[in-house]
Formats: C-alpha cells, structure tokens, sequence
C-alpha cells in the first residue's frame, strides 16, 4: 500500500499551488495523509479531491470551522500512523520552539494515540525529516508548495507492507 504524506500547503497566503510534479503522486497513493495548514477550504477542497482516502489534522493556519481533529490515527497494514501539525509540545499546550521540542510533540502524540508498531507524523517546521527518537519513527513530509521557511517543495511516499515503511523523498 502507498501513503503520500503532505502538509504545510500555505494555498494561497504564502504559494499559488501545489507544484505540476505533486499531484499524480498524491491522486496514484492508496491513502494520503495531511499533517495540516491547508489555510483555506478551497486548498482543502482541492486535496481531498485529489485523494482516494484522507487523514487530515488540523494546522496552526488553518480556520476553527474546518472540523478538522488536532491529532489522527490510521492504520495502514498493520502500522499505526499517528499524524498531527506539531506546532505545541505534547502535554504542555506550549508553542515548539526547538527541534527538540518537535521530536518531543510529535513522538509523545504517537506514543499515546497509536499501537505499536507506529509512525509519528507532523509538520509545521517545513522542515523535511525521517528519524527516529525515543523508539518513535518521526516523519515530517516539509512543504508541499516550498513554503516559507521550506527551501524547496517536498513531499514523501511511504510503501507500507508487514509492518514496514519504506519511504521515498520527492523534491522540486
């Protein structure tokens, strides 16, 4: 199965789109997972069309009324995908402020909303990773548009199988 993992669209306050190479890597994945601030609902209108399954969390930027939850899980054969913006630190409604402080929100929400094996996922720093701290895989997809702070537009496709992600960065 094949999750495309986005966030951090920014449509259109800080970029006019999703870039022409994203869109068919996104509408081809089994399932999609957004990890919030979308900014508008035409942006998230536009994402859920493109997508055959969506998990989305609510980001930062992104309006109260679009009912979007703070933090979701999905499990995608048999690995708990945990997915939230990552803009607090876990437990303490505190603004993140350090990576440190991003491992520890998005490892600490994984911990406690997903069974194991999970994978955390978050966005907010634009930053693109894949490590793992404290036991937790944390994936961050960056910008999908190339977003201020981002120095380029990225987003991952994870190939999931017995309990397994193998994960691929795409870059323009």
């Amino acid at each position: 199965m094949t999750v495309a993992i986005i966030s951090d669209t920014h449509v259109p306050d800080r970029e006019d789109e999703i870039p022409e190479e994203f869109p068919d890597l996104i509408r081809e994945a089994d399932h999609v997972v957004h990890a919030g601030d979308f900014t508008t609902e035409e942006t998230l209108a536009e994402v859920r069309e493109l997508a055959t399954e969506l998990t989305a969390v609510h980001g930062n930027m992104d309006p109260e009324d679009f009912g979007l939850p703070t933090v979701a899980s999905v499990e995608v054969e048999d690995v708990t995908l945990v997915v939230t913006h990552g803009d607090v630190v876990h437990e303490t409604d505190e603004l993140v402020r350090t990576r440190e402080d991003w491992n520890e929100s998005i490892s600490g929400t994984a911990r406690e909303n997903g069974e194991e094996p999970v994978v955390g996922i978050g966005g907010h720093s634009h930053e693109l990773v894949d490590r793992v701290y404290d036991g937790i895989r944390l994936l961050n997809p960056g910008s999908v548009t190339g977003a201020d702070p981002a120095e380029s537009a990225t987003m991952l496709t994870a190939d999931v199988a017995d309990g397994e992600l193998d994960v691929t960065v795409h870059e323009v």
